[in-house]
């Protein structure tokens, strides 16, 4: 199955806590159906210090979304949009922005 949303592809949380903000696909998880989004989803971890020299702290990191929540951003219009996908005459499956029918390129 062809992924919708691949790394690198800038995306909208459309519901959760974190409902309207954008970021930018870092890392996807197909296995689990889910992806990591930069900037969006931030959960605090409460690190140890591993070796002398360590710093241990709070820090704050991505937390992965459900892919349900995500809606993947037209590069022509700038509006989220739904993905198709269309086979070129040269033979290449490419994903189509429904909206706008332009080709996503990744």
């Amino acid at each position: 199955m062809a992924a919708r949303i691949r790394k690198g592809d800038t995306v909208l949380v459309i519901s959760g806590a974190n409902k309207g903000r954008r970021g930018e696909v870092a890392v996807v998880k197909p296995k689990e159906n889910r992806a990591i989004v930069s900037g969006v989803n931030l959960a605090t971890h409460h690190v140890k210090p591993t070796r002398a020299g360590d710093a241990g702290g709070i820090q704050r990191r991505e937390a992965a979304i459900h892919m349900s929540n995500l809606k993947l951003i037209d590069p022509k219009t700038n509006e989220p949009t739904k993905v198709a996908f269309r086979v070129l005459e040269d033979g290449r499956k490419v994903r189509v922005a429904r909206k706008t029918g332009a080709v996503i390129e990744s």
